[in-house]
């Protein structure tokens, strides 16, 4: 008898150390993709407090309200959304992980994420179909200011590559939230894949292992599209991180790679679709700036309240909020 699938778990508001470590420390199974979408949580959330996107725009929807006046932005769990965007593409429709629509205009930004736990030797086995991803999204949307994120697990020891759910590394993340049929802690799976010598991230030395400087390499001929006129088949932006797997440092991002002046760095990663999107779409079309202008919201809101009391559980945030 099939088992009943659970409730999807709506939009929640996280730190980047939560997310990050609800993803390193996921034990259960993958199909439901609830491993990365705490990434696509705290995205969607940044792209808010930090972006100035109202979240009525943003899928999924992130948990805050917005007061009418004044720029009052407050937490609202209630308000959390669900799913992922459909896309139209040049070649096929692409379910988007987190995406930005305007009214009347469409899609104007898009965020794709891909985690890998283990399997590195598989990372750029597939770049045709990453690289096809945006070119099939900027044929239809050429002023569409696309990213791609990639979170991989930092595993040093062999003992940190079996404690990572059984995960292929290329393969799409995910799905519909209605296939959210494993919660997060799950045990791994019996029958589980062997764990191999290539499963490891970090060399003793603390280097990364050849195959994620290999990747690195060929991801960094794929990011920094300027304009509507440029490749299609380059992104925005794309980011690039490791992610501590074990003990209190767990979901802590590894600081030795990539370099602090590798165009992957994950503080380039926002700051690059920001720049991109007010290019085209506020300094580059004028007449619309009033419907594409980023919000600024007041130090006033409640989210920008001291953690201490009710507020103490809320997250701290690791970014600049877009503030009046």
């Amino acid at each position: 008898m099939l088992g009943r699938k659970s409730k999807p778990d709506p939009c929640r508001w996280l730190s980047r150390a939560a997310a990050f470590r609800l993803f390193a420390t996921h034990a259960g199974g993958t199909q439901s993709g609830r491993h990365i979408k705490p990434i696509h949580w705290y995205m969607a959330s940044r792209l808010v407090l930090e972006g100035g996107f109202h979240p009525d725009d943003i899928t999924p929807r992130p948990p805050f309200a917005v007061s009418r006046r004044g720029g009052i932005i407050s937490f609202d769990p209630a308000c959390g959304g669900y799913g992922e965007e459909i896309v139209l593409g040049g070649l096929k429709t692409k379910n988007v992980d987190v995406v930005v629509t305007k009214p009347k205009i469409g899609p104007v930004l898009g965020i794709s994420c891909k985690g890998a736990t283990k399997a590195f030797r598989n990372l750029t086995n597939r770049m045709e179909e990453t690289i096809g991803e945006c070119t099939n999204l900027h044929i239809t949307y050429p002023a569409m200011v696309v990213g791609y994120f990639v979170l991989l697990r930092a595993n040093r020891t062999v003992e940190d590559a079996l404690d990572a759910p059984e995960l292929d590394p290329d393969e799409e993340i995910v799905a519909d939230q209605s296939d959210a049929d494993a919660g997060i802690g799950e045990p791994p799976p019996a029958n589980a894949v062997q764990i191999e010598p290539n499963d490891i991230a970090i060399r003793s030395s603390g280097e990364p292992v050849e195959e994620i400087l290999r990747f690195h390499a060929a991801l960094s001929e794929m990011t920094g599209r300027r304009g509507i006129r440029d490749e299609i088949s380059r992104y925005e932006s794309i980011g690039l991180a490791l992610a501590e797997p074990r003990g209190e440092q767990a979901g802590s991002v590894f600081a030795k790679f990539p370099p602090t002046d590798s165009p992957l760095h994950s503080d380039r990663f926002f700051s690059a679709l920001y720049q991109q999107y007010d290019e085209r779409f506020v300094f580059g079309a004028p007449l619309l700036a009033s419907r594409t202008r980023r919000q600024t919201w007041s130090s006033a809101s409640p989210v920008f309240a001291a953690r201490e009391g009710e507020f103490a559980d809320w997250p701290l945030l690791d970014y600049a909020p877009r503030l009046s």
